[in-house]
């Protein structure tokens, strides 16, 4: 009898609730298929280092959520379609990913990963919206600040908040109501004894496929918030955590997203 084939790794776990809050975590993911994996040629240390690691545990407080499994190396859910495969070193801090660029049914693979999250995710809204009218969604994410390395000095914190909120896509006016007070309540947050320096388009803008498809699908009904924490919670070279940090990353989630729900005028 001939071995059944190993099912490929899931694409990524939705939990739904009814809530006009949703949260994602769509670089949490380090799962590869295994065709992808043959392919890559991307050391899985280098890989995990620009991945966003422990954000989808982060979400799960929120009864909406949604966390992508696969690594954003086979395909990044936060760029369009046309640029969401790293073809080329250039698309991704001069990483060589691929034995050979992906091609053919592999490549269509990787696109319909893309495409299924998007169709999915409409689907999604659309139901928020249809029971809710408008919502808030909170695209989480975290990017790295030792990038010259493990023992060399960190960015300076006047480039490197703690908290830095992108709102390039967003049309700021329309939802400043919501966005500003959001911020404060960030930042006077206690994050296991401290607050948080939580600022606005300083190292990212929030350029990502995910928010631009929310404004642009739902530019009075949806306001989608790039959150990125910094790595100050995990050591970004060795991947270790700091369970503590990682307690209180998903409290201020939660407190987040309640603050969000008081200002869209529904219960905390």
């Amino acid at each position: 009898m001939t071995a059944a084939r190993p099912a490929p790794p899931p694409w990524w776990i939705v939990q739904c609730g009814d809530d006009p809050v949703i949260a994602t975590a769509i670089h949490d993911g380090h799962d590869l298929d295994a065709s992808t994996c043959a392919a890559m040629v991307l050391p899985e240390d280098a890989r995990l280092r620009e991945e966003d690691p422990h954000t989808g545990q982060a979400i799960m407080d929120v009864p909406n959520h949604v966390v992508a499994l696969r690594s954003r190396f086979e395909a990044d859910l936060n760029r369009g379609l046309g640029d969401a495969i790293y073809l080329d070193p250039a698309q991704c801090w001069g990483l060589q990913v691929w034995r050979a660029p992906p091609s053919g049914a592999l490549l269509r693979r990787l696109q319909d990963y893309h495409r299924g999250f998007y169709h999915m995710l409409a689907a999604l809204l659309d139901g928020i919206v249809a029971r809710h009218g408008r919502f808030v969604l909170l695209d989480v994410h975290s990017y790295n600040h030792r990038r010259k390395g493990a023992d060399a000095a960190p960015m300076p914190q006047a480039s490197a908040p703690d908290i830095n909120i992108g709102t390039f896509s967003m049309p700021r006016e329309h939802w400043a109501f919501l966005l500003d007070p959001l911020m404060e309540a960030m930042r006077a947050f206690d994050f296991n004894g401290r607050r948080l320096d939580v600022r606005e388009n300083v190292a990212f803008q929030g350029k990502g496929e995910l928010a631009r498809f929310v404004h642009e699908r739902y530019p009075r009904t949806g306001c989608a918030i790039a959150l990125e924490f910094k790595k100050f919670y995990m050591d970004e070279w060795t991947g270790t955590p700091d369970p503590g940090e990682l307690a209180a990353m998903r409290y201020f989630i939660r407190h987040v997203a309640a603050q969000a729900r008081v200002l869209l005028g529904q219960p905390a």
